[in-house]
């Protein structure tokens, strides 16, 4: 891997957008943006110690942002901060990633229980929030849903349960409810927990594993081809770059306090080329 960005709290929810990396720096609630170049700026900053999760844009460019704490979904329109959606009476615990599709739906996960607190494992919800507003769960029986992809035809929605050491696939119906509930790969034995994920052209996903120090290449039915060991805790990936086949390695390592990791800035991001690029956004 090639050092690419440091000095950063703890990175989180990769995303590919216009030739650039945008991501959330979730200890110092900032929403950044950084070109190959490594040119980085800050595109907003939530307030109140807010900590910025999952990020995603409607079909009007506006960007979504997952408020974790507060369990809300914001809304940036390059100027102010709105509410979205107020996901606290549906999402038992912090919410944290989210995929938002080209119809501008968005699939929200959350942990289920209060993970900083060491609070007892609880399986828990899939949240979908709809352009008009409506929340809906999606699937429940989740065991913390995190990193989420969609195919190019926006047909399959997969899902990466992390204490579940699975993705899940299911399939999306016209109306964005999901269908055929079934395991795409199941990671139990490998040793691995999977955080951020993301597509290739192949069909096969990226996955960063926070508990084994790895970002990891999976086809559909469990088959891992690549191993890329991390030196500290892998939680998010995306494959970028002019032509897709960057991968983009989102590391950090969990204090005590965030105001420890503020002062630690031990996250980073590094970078490894890869020989499959990125499949279309969708």
């Amino acid at each position: 891997m090639q050092p690419f960005l440091a000095g950063l709290a703890f990175p989180e929810s990769a995303r590919w957008r216009e030739g650039a990396l945008w991501f959330s720096d979730f200890y110092t609630g900032r929403v950044q943006r950084v070109t190959p170049d490594g040119a980085c700026e800050t595109m907003l900053t939530l307030p109140d110690g807010e900590q910025p999760s999952g990020l995603g844009w409607l079909p009007d460019g506006r960007l979504l942002v997952v408020a974790m704490r507060q369990r809300k979904l914001l809304c940036f329109d390059g100027h102010r901060i709105d509410v979205y959606a107020d996901l606290s009476r549906h999402a038992p615990a912090a919410c944290n990633d989210m995929l938002v599709d080209g119809l501008g739906r968005a699939y929200v996960g959350n942990m289920g229980f209060d993970l900083p607190a060491r609070a007892p494992f609880e399986p828990t919800v899939l949240l979908l929030v709809m352009p008009d507003g409506q929340i809906r769960v999606a699937a429940d029986d989740m065991h913390f849903p995190n990193g989420t992809v969609l195919t190019p035809d926006g047909r399959t929605l997969i899902v990466g349960e992390s204490y579940g050491q699975r993705l899940t696939a299911f399939d999306v119906g016209d109306d964005g409810s999901l269908r055929n509930r079934r395991i795409w790969a199941q990671l139990e034995g490998k040793g691995v927990g999977p955080d951020g994920i993301c597509l290739d052209e192949e069909g096969a996903i990226w996955l960063a594993s926070p508990v084994s120090r790895e970002v990891l290449r999976v086809r559909e039915g469990g088959e891992v081809t690549h191993r890329i060991a991390t030196p500290e805790q892998a939680v998010a990936c995306m494959l970028g770059g002019a032509d897709r086949r960057t991968l983009y390695v989102l590391t950090g390592r969990v204090m005590v306090t965030p105001e420890q990791s503020r002062a630690a800035l031990s996250g980073r991001i590094s970078t490894v080329r890869v020989e499959v690029a990125g499949a279309g956004l969708p």
